[in-house]
Formats: structure tokens, C-alpha cells, sequence
């Protein structure tokens, strides 16, 4: 097994069996999220970066079948926020210490290319030594370009699953895996810093479609990459289907920082939802990123991906004292900065 780690540590690819027993098999998981730790300490030492999450709205054109905001569903509260709103939480932020701040929301026409591009440029401007992180969904390239030359430095794109026919278990027929890659290749070609990512214990998953989550990351080599555990929410077809777990949702991380040693990996909010110390574990897997929510305080609720999402307490910017604490607990230090990849640093 350690000899395992260690070829994969030296980004040497793994047969399939070999990638089946580091994702399924028996052996001490601690070793694994040991190797990770050492291999994100030696490119970001103790370094946690925050990023300002806001979610500029819950509305969504798409109808993803595990997603709360989805299309169709017509019984949560939706909201928007206005261009001001979303400046004044940057405003908070930076107060905060916040130097990255992260657009996010569903795919809402309200948010126009020239609306979202005033956004950027107006947070550029107040805030040059700032970076802009936009996860706004699919959106033809021309777009992608407007908002590149605007200010923005990175996108969020989760490729959810790099299996078509898992894809097509997930979604709709008018939302292809064909139409997901070509964004991402779209968004990397124009030069953004690129996240890509997936759901751990998705319905209809098995240890075959994660090693084909791998093999993508291998190939596309994202700069970025969000893992989260898949979890259910009423609302959809998929309620029933039970929430993925901390140990399988660990080890995709630590084995992300093993295949992408230079890559910018958040320990995400749902870790955090689905177990009280898990950011933390998160961070002890490989990960160095954490995303606290800058979001007006009287619509995080109303930003229902999954049930029971975390958004108050350390998962909220004012709780940052105390996510600096637990964060210093567990053996690493949140700093103030843009938080580049290392591999964009100058």
C-alpha cells in the first residue's frame, strides 16, 4: 500500500486495480491522509487560504436531479441579489480580511454578461489586490471572455462526474457531459485559474466512476478542485438515496492532492455538514482551502443545495475568529492573500 502512495506521490498514473484498492480496499486510511498532508506542506507549508463565498442567487435555469435549486422546484424561497448588495459584501469582506471573494450562484438570467461583468470590474477597481472567483454554471465562451477581461482570475466549474453515463443519471437530457467538458476546456484555454470537481457517493456511483474522476483530473489538470459528499435534498428524485460518507469523501481528497499536488482544494462546507470536525479532517486529508459565506445573513438559508446546509458558525464570516482557532487546532494557520495555485505564482 505504501509503495502505492508513494508511486502515485511521484505522479506516476495507477493501473485500475491499483487505483480500485486505494479507493476501496482495506488498508491504514491514516497513511494515505499522512502522505497528503506532507505533499500539500510541501508546496503551501501550513497556509489555509479563505475565500468570501457569496451567493449571488438562487435561482437556476438548470434542473439537476440531486440539486435543491433546481428548475422545477417550486417550493423554496428564491432571491437575487443587486449589483450593490453584492459590492457591499466585498465591502464586509475586505474588512474581514478577505482577499478572494467568490461569485456563486444558479443559472439566472437576471445576472446578465454585462451585469456580472460590472461586478468584476467594479470589485477590480475598489480592490486591485483582490481576486475574483465566478461559479456561475454554463455559459457560452463568449461570456467566459467578457468576464476574463473584466478582472476575473478563476472559475468553478465541478465536472460532477467524469462518467457520460453517470452524468446522464444525474441530469436531464438537454444537460450533456459533452456540453460540461467544453466549458471547461473553454475557461482554461481563455486562461482562467480552473476548478474543476465532483460529488463523493453520488446515487448510481461506484469505485468505477471515481477512478474515472481521477484520470480526468490527471489529464485536464485543473488548478482547482472541489470534492464534496453527496447530500440529499427533499426536494429532489434523489431524497431517498443516503448521503455520502466522511471516510470515501476523505480519501478523494487526499488522493486529489496525491495526483495534483499543486492544485488549490477546499474542505468544503458540505465535510462540514455532514460531520462537526470535518473541515478540519479536510484539512488533515490534503486540502487548503476553506470557504466561509459572506452572504447577507437573511438569504443563506435560502441557498438550499442540500438539506441542512452549514452556513452559520465557523462556515460563516463572522465566525472567522473562531475558524482561525479550529484551524490553528488542527496544525495550519489561515492567512491573508489571494491564495494563487503555486503553479500561477510569478
Amino acid at each position: 500500500m505504501t509503495d502505492l502512495i508513494d508511486t502515485l506521490a511521484a505522479e506516476r498514473d495507477l493501473t485500475d486495480d491499483e487505483w480500485r484498492f486505494l479507493i476501496e480496499g482495506e488498508y491504514d486510511r491514516q497513511r494515505l491522509f499522512d502522505r497528503a498532508d506532507e505533499v500539500r506542506r510541501q508546496y503551501y507549508g501550513t497556509d489555509v487560504y479563505i475565500r468570501g463565498l457569496i451567493e449571488i442567487s438562487s435561482y437556476c435555469k438548470r434542473d439537476c436531479l440531486y440539486c435543491g435549486i433546481r428548475r422545477c422546484n417550486g417550493n423554496i424561497a428564491r432571491y437575487r441579489l443587486s449589483e450593490e448588495e453584492i459590492l457591499a459584501c466585498c465591502e464586509r469582506g475586505y474588512e474581514l480580511g478577505f482577499r478572494t471573494f467568490v461569485l456563486q450562484g444558479g443559472e439566472d438570467s437576471y445576472h446578465t454578461t454585462q451585469r456580472v461583468e460590472r461586478v468584476i470590474f467594479d470589485i477590480k477597481e475598489k480592490y486591485p489586490d483582490c481576486a475574483v472567483t465566478l461559479s456561475l454554471g454554463e455559459r457560452p465562451r463568449e461570456d467566459y471572455e467578457i468576464w476574463h477581461r473584466a478582472g476575473a482570475d478563476r472559475y468553478l466549474l465541478r465536472h460532477e462526474t467524469a462518467s457520460r453515463p453517470h452524468y446522464e443519471k444525474l441530469h436531464p437530457p438537454a444537460q450533456t457531459y459533452e456540453r460540461r467538458m467544453e466549458c471547461l476546456r473553454d475557461l482554461k484555454q481563455i486562461g482562467y485559474q480552473t476548478g474543476a470537481g465532483f460529488m463523493v457517493g453520488s446515487p448510481f456511483q461506484g469505485t468505477e466512476e471515481l477512478i474515472a474522476d481521477m484520470r480526468f483530473l490527471r489529464e485536464f489538470q485543473p488548478q482547482m478542485v472541489g470534492i464534496g459528499p453527496f447530500i440529499p435534498h427533499h426536494d429532489t428524485s434523489f431524497a431517498a438515496y443516503p448521503a455520502g460518507s466522511l471516510m470515501r469523501t476523505l480519501t478523494m481528497v487526499a488522493l486529489t492532492r496525491l495526483t495534483l499536488p499543486k492544485a488549490l482544494i477546499p474542505a468544503t462546507t458540505a465535510l462540514g455538514t455532514i460531520h462537526p470536525q470535518g473541515r478540519e479532517f479536510g484539512l488533515k486529508a490534503g486540502a487548503n482551502v476553506v470557504m466561509p459565506n459572506l452572504s447577507p445573513a437573511d438569504v443563506r438559508g435560502r441557498y438550499s443545495l442540500y438539506d441542512n446546509k452549514a452556513y452559520t458558525g465557523q462556515e460563516a464570516a463572522e465566525g472567522l475568529a473562531a475558524l482561525k482557532e479550529s484551524v490553528a487546532q488542527a496544525g495550519y494557520r489561515v492567512v491573508v492573500g489571494r491564495g494563487d495555485a503555486v503553479c500561477n505564482v510569478s
